[in-house]
């Protein structure tokens, strides 16, 4: 199954974070087969606190969303993510945003992610490496959803080191 991945890092080396995700991701959820540039954006939600590098991944997984959701929990912890508070600056960042065109909700997780759409910071990534993925419950592509959106949060788009 095809899943599309959102990485974020706004403390320590966060080229070095991101980069260790996809290498933990592999090992343990599926082969990573497209990645998007890594951008800089501001922080949402609590916006007193560092500015973000993100990257959206296509990974391909056999495991079902809320294993996919556990594996993503314990490297969050093993690369040494504290959960403190909602929306605080953190190490690694990783969030199921779509699994293929399953919708799922329950307590646990809710996919396609609640607020993607709402989220620059998540669309723009996305849409550079799934532009044309057709988002299960809205019925527009990720592009479409992007030009709808109001978030006004600047997304910068880093040169490749």
């Amino acid at each position: 199954m095809k899943i599309y991945l959102h990485t974020g890092s706004n403390i320590g080396d966060r080229y070095e974070q991101l980069e260790e995700a996809i290498t933990h991701i592999e090992q343990e959820i599926g082969p990573v087969t497209a990645t998007s540039s890594i951008y800089e954006t501001e922080p949402w939600g609590n916006t007193d606190q560092p500015n973000f590098f993100n990257q959206a991944l296509e990974v391909d997984t056999d495991f079902e969303p809320i294993v996919v959701l556990d594996k993503i929990h314990e490297i969050e912890e093993r690369m040494g993510r504290v959960r403190t508070q909602k929306w605080a600056k953190r190490n690694i960042d990783i969030d199921l945003i779509l699994y293929g065109d399953k919708i799922l909700k329950s307590e646990k997780l809710t996919i396609p992610h609640p607020h993607m759409h709402k989220r620059n910071f998540v669309l723009i990534p996305i849409m550079e490496i799934a532009g044309e993925f057709v988002h299960p419950e809205l019925g527009e592509t990720i592009e479409e959803l992007y030009i709808r959106c109001d978030d006004s949060l600047e997304v910068i788009m880093l040169e490749k080191e």
